[in-house]
């Protein structure tokens, strides 16, 4: 008579199919914390108990039916470890004469094959991944698990969403700190794009405003002509009131000005000016003499 798993072997296994079960359905430990997850945790444990019980009446049963030389067998091999146990089960050779027991009627080369059955942690890995198949299968077409399209757009959200969070407490550039960093001209020229094109033309060149790129300004509040840029942008223009004060207004955050400036610093000096033969427009203002 064989020897039944213990009951406390079975309830762990148990356990951790529920919890795989539930974290790929949730996506997330939240589930830790839900009285469904628990609820089922302690019917499952009932229920294992209750087989177990059932389980002992009918091996009580078969125990009566066994002879005395089998029950004294039976009750030396219930004393090992049940570790131990399935150590052997799983790794003991067979002796000359068991092995006679095994034989099959056929073999080949001299090769003889043996009708051992297959040692239980084997059964157990593969009952466990059949079951993990199920429940993998179930929550891939049920749920959003294991789509990664779908994980990263979450992923993504919630990364944008950290990010914005971050900028309303993230301490803003002002125009005594705001300082020209080359990292800023590609995001600066696409906010330039999306806040200054329609006076200014597309690469600064001018129209409804001056043009950004000659050494001629109306303004020239500032010395230093990246803090003369972030200035403007954030206080308007006193002369043109069509140039309005991005920064004071709350249209921009002190970060995204410095930007901006760093994209017009960048068309202003380290790029040739558009003339008007180009398509830019006429000077305005008088020519500057920025200090470096």
């Amino acid at each position: 008579m064989k020897h039944r798993t213990p009951v406390i072997v079975n309830i762990l296994i148990i356990l951790t199919i529920l919890f795989i079960a539930y974290f790929m359905f949730e996506q997330n430990a939240s589930f830790l914390s839900s009285p469904y997850f628990w609820g089922t945790v302690i019917i499952s444990i009932i229920l294992a108990l209750i087989q177990n019980s059932i389980g002992d009446l009918i091996e009580n049963d078969k125990f009566k039916r066994l002879t005395d030389e089998e029950k004294a067998a039976y009750l030396q091999e219930k004393k090992m470890p049940y570790l131990q146990r399935m150590y052997q089960s799983a790794f003991k050779k067979q002796s000359s004469t068991e092995e006679k027991d095994l034989l099959l009627d056929h073999g080949f080369d001299g090769i003889m094959e043996l009708d051992n059955q297959l040692p239980r942690w084997w059964l157990g890995l593969f009952w466990f991944g059949v079951a993990y198949c199920i429940v993998y299968l179930l929550s891939f077409w049920l749920t959003d698990f294991a789509h990664p399209e779908k994980e990263y757009d979450t992923e993504h959200k919630m990364q944008i969403a950290a990010v914005d969070e971050y900028l309303k407490t993230a301490p803003q550039t002002t125009l005594e700190t705001a300082e020209f960093k080359a990292d800023n001209i590609a995001e600066g020229q696409e906010l330039f794009k999306t806040n200054c094109v329609t006076c200014h033309g597309d690469g600064g060149k001018g129209g409804i405003g001056p043009n950004l790129t000659d050494n001629f300004w109306i303004n020239q509040p500032e010395k230093k002509l990246f803090k003369n840029v972030f200035n403007m942008a954030w206080n308007g223009s006193p002369n043109n009131p069509a140039m309005r004060a991005f920064g004071k207004n709350g249209e921009l955050s002190g970060n995204d000005i410095e930007k901006i400036a760093a994209y017009v610093y960048h068309i202003n000096q380290e790029q040739p000016p558009i003339t008007t033969a180009q398509g830019g427009a006429a000077p305005q203002g008088t020519e500057a003499h920025w200090e470096k």
